[in-house]
């Protein structure tokens, strides 16, 4: 049995839920965390706001803390090269799928500029729940779920819950 047509050029999920779990495995083991991403974003949020207003952020009760005396610079940490990894990694993965397109993903009845926008507002709501709940979901889903952590998998059932009838609000402007 062949693919169906649009699964064409990626991965067996079973294949790369494997190669995933492998990594974290070694992430356990080398840096002794989990994996995650939103720390890389804070960083980079930091490193911009200090050459903008230096004195702002050295006195900011989040964005301070990578600027303690005696802290190496926010960018020399592991997790802004896993996040740096994971972009090289995309980048690779696309390339050799020979699914390099540029260009707007959208459904044929959304124009660009709803797609850009609606982007835009997901990701912006998602960074404010990252910033709240000290975390994003790849490191709730990933290492939460990895160590057991209940908070972490009924976290999880609601995202897929929430993605589920969010699903209904916007399919239309994928079929």
């Amino acid at each position: 049995m062949s693919p169906p047509e649009y699964a064409k050029g990626y991965w067996n999920p079973y294949v790369a839920g494997i190669c995933l779990g492998l990594v974290l495995l070694a992430t356990f083991y080398l840096m002794g965390t989990g994996l995650g991403a939103s720390g890389a974003a804070a960083r980079t949020a930091a490193v911009v706001a200090h050459a903008v207003a230096p004195a702002q952020v050295e006195h900011n009760g989040l964005l301070g803390t990578y600027y303690k005396a005696g802290k190496k610079h926010p960018f020399v940490n592991w997790i802004v090269f896993e996040v740096i990894g994971v972009f090289i990694g995309g980048v690779v993965a696309v390339l050799t799928a020979k699914r390099f397109r540029p260009g707007v993903g959208r459904g044929p009845t959304a124009s660009v500029g709803l797609r850009l926008t609606l982007a835009l507002v997901g990701g912006v709501l998602a960074g404010i729940g990252t910033r709240l709940a000290l975390g994003c979901t790849s490191g709730q889903a990933l290492t939460g779920g990895a160590t057991l952590a209940l908070g972490s998998w009924v976290f999880m059932m609601a995202v897929f819950a929430a993605a589920f009838f969010g699903a209904i609000f916007v399919r239309r402007e994928w079929s």
